[in-house]
């Protein structure tokens, strides 16, 4: 084999190395440590624009005479019908047979429905693609921002504007994963095909079923005879009828069978040819009648050919492999070997030494042995398997990974094109994997890996670690497999999948110890922490402990749900935490306010000492004694004791109450008759001025009442009314003056009488008199 000159450490040749953006973090991929990402800086983080029309992604290019336009005989009625859905937003999944004509079904409708929707059309490849790699050529398709992958929290918020028709062939997603895909793009309209073994939609989705049958009888008589490039006799036609009951009109067996019928014709002119030069070279002793029309001579030389039975075109593979030229052979052997996949032209002379490849691939196209698929070429439905019992791989893929290590190396090699044969270059993995070629498996994989990581193919990077990774555990490479499991945790904590990222690190962190790596096991575990930190840094608002018991209200609105589910940028997010802590600092001052008005309700009372302390009491050491007659006060009673304003005071436990009075000593205050009964109020400190406020102290005409001390238990007024006191309009205010000389404390109002109080008077006297 033919390889390219040049050692893979030339400049230029190197293994990949560079920086994509995933989501919120900065992914550093081929660095001399392995891949490693970090938060990406503010500034750096890329702001993705839309395209000005979604433009479709170069496909493989349609070699042979089966194009679109031939496959399509029979399919209007089907074609109008698939419109018509999608111009009312509906959503259609093709099932069918291979080999049915779903692919060029599916380009006619893309091709006449690129005025439907306000951006077009969108042609994707779902061949040996993941739904994560779907919506990322679905966001490279309509946004131009190369270089960067959105996470799954940043994708609906992208794609959810944009609103076009969504053309995805070969889509290998199924149940929920699929309607993941199709929620992410509400706007757009979808039209995919299944392979037929595919399972049904998930009740309730937005796809709808729609079978693709074979053609009818007209439809594949017509085929054959275009692709032909002739009329059919009328035995052609028999056999080409009965082709199409056995093979119910699928029209990859159609266009086999006018691969046939032209490998038949060329032999019919080679007959002719040698009917000819017998006549010019040695002429004929008897003279045979001939027809003079070539025409009638090349139609009864024609008959003389046996047409394939049946059953060989119903399975022509091998037949027509055998008809190949040398060049295709060599093609179609490689391409068995390398799974089915075939490889473009420009790889053909260092693969196999065929410099024409274009014609060589034309060749397997015309015959019906190959379909376009992404950006290559691919064996057709079932010829793999007929093909692989009779054609041996041997050593036809020998080398083949050391030109694809140096070619997804090369400078001049575009990201593109790499991303275009990931199917390939994991082909020639599988053929070297098969043939126990380890160490060029191991080779590969490490000059691969990177390369299609920065081409954003991570359904193809995760394939090729896991190959390279069974390439090391063969040879027993403790260096390699610690590379590729830290390849492996990196890639699935930028998908998203914590668990299985912590598993991959630590594993590669043991095995970079064991084997002395101290750099590398610096990376993982800068992974490791970086994962962490990720993990925690959002939740930390939402697990704060809540004192008052709202913690779900605060934390709704601390961090919405819009904001939990998604990853915001930094300024949104230290916006949000602002938010949330200025209301959680008003709802404590509120609480603490409303304790402050509620303060009456407690069950403590506060006197202020002679000292100048604040002291705290339960008002039940105010409750009188063992046969006193005092009563507490009512819970009803105005916070602080205040009367209210009129000067009529709160009813207490008797059914009266009387209005207190602030004082801080001895002394008369009047005489304060309420309408109602006996109750004394509650004594509180005012706040503002330290004063205190206790219970009216008792006035008896005639200067024998003596007043009840502060904080003490005071003996209700007479309940003999006298009619010329009238209730006062509001407590008075006396100042109790500081001692002078050596005072004694003043008795509080927690603390206890030093003598029995005094009974309430139950006469009609004012006096003071028993």
């Amino acid at each position: 084999m033919v390889q390219p000159s040049g050692d893979l450490r030339q400049d230029g040749l190197r293994p990949r190395t560079g920086e994509v953006v995933s989501g919120s973090l900065l992914l550093t991929i081929g660095g001399p440590d392995g891949s490693e990402a970090r938060p990406c800086p503010e500034d750096w983080r890329p702001s993705p624009r839309r395209r000005g029309g979604a433009g479709a992604p170069a496909g493989a290019q349609r070699f042979g005479r089966a194009s679109a336009e031939a496959l399509l005989l029979d399919r209007e009625t089907e074609v109008a019908e698939l419109l018509r859905l999608l111009s009312e937003g509906r959503s259609v999944r093709l099932v069918g047979q291979p080999g049915s004509g779903r692919s060029a079904l599916l380009a006619a409708v893309g091709d006449a429905a690129a005025d439907i929707a306000p951006d077009g059309v969108v042609r994707l490849s779902g061949y040996r693609r993941t739904a994560q790699d779907l919506l990322q050529d679905l966001f490279a398709a309509t946004h131009h921002n190369p270089g960067y992958r959105p996470d799954h929290h940043q994708l609906p918020a992208l794609l959810a504007p944009v609103g076009a028709i969504v053309v995805i062939d070969d889509v290998e997603p199924s149940g929920e994963e699929l309607e993941e895909l199709l929620a992410t793009a509400p706007d757009c309209a979808f039209l995919i095909t299944v392979a037929p073994d595919s399972p049904p939609p998930v009740p309730g989705s937005r796809l709808e079923d729609r079978p693709v049958a074979g053609l009818s009888r007209p439809a594949c008589l017509g085929l054959v005879a275009r692709l032909a490039g002739r009329p059919l006799e009328e035995h052609e036609r028999s056999w080409v009828v009965d082709l199409w009951f056995e093979s119910e009109g699928l029209p990859l067996r159609f266009v086999q069978a006018a691969a046939l019928l032209r490998r038949r014709d060329a032999e019919v002119d080679g007959l002719v040819a040698a009917r000819q030069e017998r006549h010019s070279v040695f002429g004929l002793v008897n003279e045979l009648p001939e027809p003079e029309d070539p025409a009638e001579l090349e139609s009864e030389l024609r008959r003389t050919v046996r047409l394939p039975s049946v059953a060989e075109s119903a399975s022509p593979a091998v037949r027509l492999a055998e008809g190949l030229s040398e060049s295709a052979q060599a093609v179609l052997r490689l391409a068995v070997a390398f799974g089915g996949e075939l490889p473009t032209a420009p790889h053909l002379p260092a693969l196999i030494d065929e410099d024409l490849g274009e014609s060589v691939l034309r060749e397997l196209a015309d015959c019906g042995l190959s379909v376009p698929i992404g950006g290559h070429h691919r064996l057709s439905s079932g010829v793999l398997d007929l093909l692989a019992p009779h054609w041996a791989p041997g050593t036809v893929a020998h080398g083949a990974a050391r030109h694809f290590s140096w070619w997804v190396g090369h400078g001049s090699v575009d990201l593109g094109q790499i991303a275009a044969e990931a199917e390939v270059v994991i082909g020639a993995l599988l053929a070297d994997r098969a043939a126990g070629r380890w160490q060029e498996v191991l080779q590969l994989a490490r000059a691969a890996a990177p390369a299609l990581a920065l081409a954003l193919r991570w359904g193809a990077w995760e394939r090729v670690l896991e190959l390279g990774l069974e390439a090391a555990q063969s040879l027993g490479s403790t260096v390699d497999q610690a590379h590729f499991r830290q390849e492996l945790g990196v890639l699935a904590f930028c998908e998203g999948a914590p668990e299985r990222a912590r598993a991959e690190l630590e594993t590669a962190v043991t095995l970079r110890a064991a084997s002395g790596e101290a750099r590398g096991s610096a990376a993982a575990r800068r992974m490791l922490d970086l994962m962490r930190a990720q993990t925690v840094q959002l939740p930390v608002v939402e697990s704060a402990p809540e004192a008052d018991g709202r913690r779900p209200g605060i934390r709704a609105i601390a961090v919405p749900r819009r904001f939990r589910n998604a990853r915001v940028p930094e300024r949104t997010r230290r916006a949000v935490l602002a938010v949330g802590t200025a209301v959680l600092a008003l709802s404590v001052l509120g609480t603490a306010v409303g304790l402050s008005l509620a303060g009456s309700h407690s069950d403590r009372t506060r006197t202020v000492q002679p000292g100048g302390s604040l002291e705290e009491t339960p008002l039940t050491d105010n409750l009188p004694t063992a046969g006193s007659t005092t009563a507490g006060p009512h819970p009803s009673a105005p916070a602080g004791g205040r009367a209210p304003a009129g000067g009529t005071a709160v009813p207490g436990p008797g059914g009266t109450g009387a209005a207190g009075t602030k004082g801080g000593g001895t002394g008369h205050g009047g005489s304060h008759r309420p309408t109602g009964g006996d109750g004394p109020g509650t004594s509180a400190t005012d706040p503002s001025s330290g004063e205190t406020w206790g219970p009216s102290p008792t006035h008896r005409p005639g200067g024998g009442g003596t007043p009840s001390p502060t904080g003490g238990p005071s003996t209700g007024p007479s309940p003999d009314h006298s009619p010329d006191h009238s209730p006062d309009p509001g407590p008075s205010k006396s100042t109790s003056a500081p001692p002078t000389t050596d005072p004694s404390p003043t008795k509080s109002q927690t603390d206890p009488p030093s003598s029995a109080p005094s009974t309430p008077k139950t006469s009609g006297s004012a006096s003071g008199t028993p």
